[in-house]
């Protein structure tokens, strides 16, 4: 089982968040970790930091020598592939070869004011996208209009060190999703916020059929899991630290879903302590059965159960809200539970 880490932070305190990425990437470059994983959020306070995964993993690859630097993940009908390889290859050049994307089709409509014609469109053209974006990696031509509408053939440049792009899709649960990462060869990158153990196991029976299906060998299943992560000595401490960093952080994601917080004068105190009680119990549910939130020991048992799934990675989200010192120092306990995790 290999371990990585993932930032999602919200917009609290940018410097200091961007501060616990590269001492943490630094820390994880050092101690063997696989990969440093930032992702591309527009618009909304959830995610705020990270606008451009390019930018952010080429910031880490400056920094680190050994470790992948990846997206999770490029939403790839927001932006011309062109732009996507061009980047990417200057990731790649400047970490020596360790660049990776999660490629992502999209969902928020607000998003989509970045390109408005592919929203409806977003998961076909996922799959297009990452034929061209292999193709242009590779350093094929492809076509595209010119001033005048003359067809010219593109090549980017400059070139990766990598001859082969290593992808991902980023799958949230559904079936199709993990088909289509298994059809066209990809890892996938997934979580457990919005599927239960049962449908990843049946998620992953799919990516796996899918796989095969295409021609793919077991060699090629790369299923990396995120998992919100806070691993203390003691594992009550660790609950109790991390209890209100993850409630505030799931308070500042509701209005990016839909969903409505109380938060002040025309809301009656009782809606508030409803709303409290509501993220208490989603705390508790969540630490307990879908985190890395305790100690090694506590830990164990879930990554033991996701290793029998065929989980090869778990991706450790440590940006949530603890304090950028406090989940620094919380590493050593996480570089131990990976290494008691190196046999599964």
């Amino acid at each position: 089982m290999k371990f990585s880490l993932f930032f999602f932070a919200n917009g609290q305190d940018t410097a200091e968040q961007y501060r616990l990425l590269l001492e943490a990437a630094r820390f994880a470059d050092a101690e063997g970790f696989s990969a440093v994983w930032t992702p591309e959020r527009h618009f909304h306070d959830f995610g705020a930091p990270f606008p451009n995964p390019s930018v952010t993993a080429a910031a880490v690859a400056a920094i680190t020598s050994r470790v992948e630097v990846r997206a999770g993940s490029v939403v790839l009908p927001l932006h011309d592939h062109l732009r996507v390889a061009e980047e990417w290859a200057v990731v790649d050049q400047v970490s020596g070869g360790r660049a990776g994307l999660a490629i992502a089709s999209g969902w928020n409509p607000q998003d989509f004011v970045l390109a408005p014609g592919n929203f409806e469109n977003n998961k076909i053209l996922v799959r297009d996208g990452i034929q061209e974006l292999r193709a242009l990696w590779s350093g094929e031509a492809v076509p595209r209009p010119g001033p005048g509408g003359e067809e010219r053939l593109i090549r980017t440049y400059p070139r990766p060190q990598q001859n082969r792009m290593p992808l991902w899709v980023t799958a949230a649960g559904s079936a199709e999703t993990f088909s289509l990462a298994g059809e066209l060869g990809c890892g996938v990158l997934t979580h457990l916020l919005g599927q239960s153990w049962d449908r990843l196991e049946d998620n992953l029976a799919d990516y796996s059929e899918a796989l095969e299906g295409a021609g793919y060998g077991i060699d090629s299943d790369r299923v990396t899991v995120m998992l919100h992560t806070f691993v203390a000595e003691d594992g009550r401490t660790a609950l109790e630290t991390a209890r209100a960093p993850m409630t505030s952080y799931m308070r500042s994601s509701m209005s990016l879903f839909g969903l409505k917080s109380p938060n002040g004068g025309n809301t009656g105190q009782a809606s508030e302590a409803a709303m409290r009680e509501l993220l208490d119990h989603a705390y508790e549910e969540h630490a307990r059965n879908r985190c890395l939130i305790g100690s090694v020991e506590s830990c164990l048992p879930i990554v033991e159960r996701l290793a029998d799934l065929g989980v090869d990675e778990l991706a450790c989200l440590i940006d949530f809200g603890v304090a950028a010192d406090e989940a620094l120092g919380a590493l050593r306990n996480l570089a131990v539970l990976r290494e008691r995790c190196e046999e599964l």
